[in-house]
């Protein structure tokens, strides 16, 4: 039996195998991540809630997946990842399946809460494996696609999924999407393994840290900069592409729900391109803060353009398209706070910033749902308030904000030493 192991592990495609496993459990949890963005109305209106609810339904995802990853790092490496992140999807769709099936709001919200439980191992999964199963000089092209497939899971999350919603409705739509869960939850067990022979681990990755090294991290002025710029720079993407973006457009540009998440899912795709491509940029000119303040700056005129001007739709999208694209340059700053901290401790600081956007973005969702609240006219439509596009507007006047702050930030951060890019 042992051999008929080795044997299979062996195989110089097994690898892409298991890599391919953990980036469908990313494109998984987008989806769930974003997937209250195309039932809005139905949410509001089972539900009986207004924006400022949900927001915070959309939100409770956030607030357990925080507190899920402060274990996430040290459960993975202390145990089985194979089994450990074959519960996690399990888990995430128990949530989907209770969600589809709840209805009042308690029980909605601890169904978004058991999902982010679950969420929370995605990206450190895939890292785990990406260095349990691949050559230390693969391990940068291999961690890049990270993004991409999780923002294809964020597309997959809108136009497919919004679809699925005016076909079928949104509970059997999430049926689905929790018996696909199930699916891959079985196939993770069945077919990753823990243990792979002569696989090339990253060196000092594997070395356990100490308090020390943990307080080292926190210490750091540089690596809080780095964090508050990621989720400054990162949560707009969450907030407004993962939530706001479709109701928005819905009643800005008098779109159907289909072709606002087909427009909505052009911020994904950007961001999808944008990380690989801007990282790869950074990497042929050795800079990681002059490629991060230009893309920031781009970012922030796109958005602010998109906010409060009308354009046709070709443009729009182009427009959606480049904020995504530019929005990409945020990854630059995992590169960077690894760089500026010994290698032993480049868990420790991804954790942090990976901290700092689920921070954001929690607490962003439903701040623009409250600022709506708070401008909101008192008119009804089918027992669901309606916003017009100004008091969009006046509450999505936010993300500018939070770009410019990202982009006065770079100017405290401190550039990396290139010789550092060398592992």
């Amino acid at each position: 039996m042992s051999i008929e192991k080795k044997h299979f592990t062996a195989h110089p495609m097994y690898p892409w195998l298991v890599i391919a496993l953990a980036a469908v459990f990313l494109f998984y949890k987008y989806i769930l991540q974003v997937s209250p963005s195309i039932m809005t109305d139905d949410l509001m209106r089972v539900f009986q809630i207004q924006g400022t609810g949900l927001g915070n339904l959309a939100a409770s995802f956030f607030y357990s997946f925080l507190i899920a990853q402060l274990f996430v790092g040290v459960l993975l490496d202390r145990y089985s990842p194979r089994l450990l992140t074959a519960i996690a999807i399990f888990i995430c769709a128990a949530g989907v399946y209770i969600f589809s099936k709840a209805h009042t709001l308690s029980i909605a919200t601890w169904a978004r809460t058991l999902m982010g439980v679950g969420a929370a191992f995605a990206t450190v999964s895939y890292m785990k494996m990406t260095s349990l199963w691949f050559k230390p000089n693969q391990l940068a092209f291999v961690g890049g696609l990270l993004a991409t497939a999780a923002m294809l899971g964020a597309v997959a999350g809108q136009v497919p999924l919004s679809f699925a919603v005016s076909v079928l409705g949104w509970r059997q739509s999430l049926y689905l999407c929790a018996v696909s869960g199930l699916i891959l939850a079985v196939l993770f067990y069945l077919i990753v393994r823990d243990n792979p022979v002569g696989a090339v681990r990253e060196a000092g990755i594997s070395e356990k840290f100490s308090f020390h090294d943990v307080w080292m991290v926190l210490n750091n002025k540089q690596n809080w900069l780095i964090t508050f710029y990621s989720g400054l720079a990162f949560s707009p993407i969450d907030s407004f592409a993962g939530l706001w973006c479709i109701p928005f457009l819905k009643e800005t540009y008098q779109v159907s729900h289909t072709q606002a998440a087909f427009l909505a899912s052009f911020i994904f795709l950007g961001l999808a391109f944008g990380s690989p491509l801007i990282g790869l940029w950074s990497d042929r000119i050795n800079k990681r803060r002059p490629v991060m303040l230009i893309n920031a700056f781009v970012a922030l005129v796109c958005i602010t353009l998109i906010i409060y001007i009308n354009f046709p739709l070709w443009l729009l999208g182009a427009l959606l398209f480049i904020f995504g694209f530019s929005t990409g340059a945020f990854m630059l700053g995992f590169a960077l706070g690894r760089e500026l901290n010994k290698i032993t401790v480049a868990a420790t600081i991804i954790a942090l910033i990976n901290t700092g956007d689920i921070i954001f973005s929690a607490l962003t969702q439903p701040l623009i749902g409250k600022l709506l609240d708070g401008h909101w006219h008192g008119k009804l439509i089918s027992g669901v308030h309606y916003f017009s596009s100004i008091e969009y507007r006046h509450a999505l006047s936010i993300l500018p904000i939070y770009l410019l702050f990202s982009l006065i930030l770079l100017f405290f951060i401190r550039e990396s030493n290139s010789q550092q890019l060398v592992m």
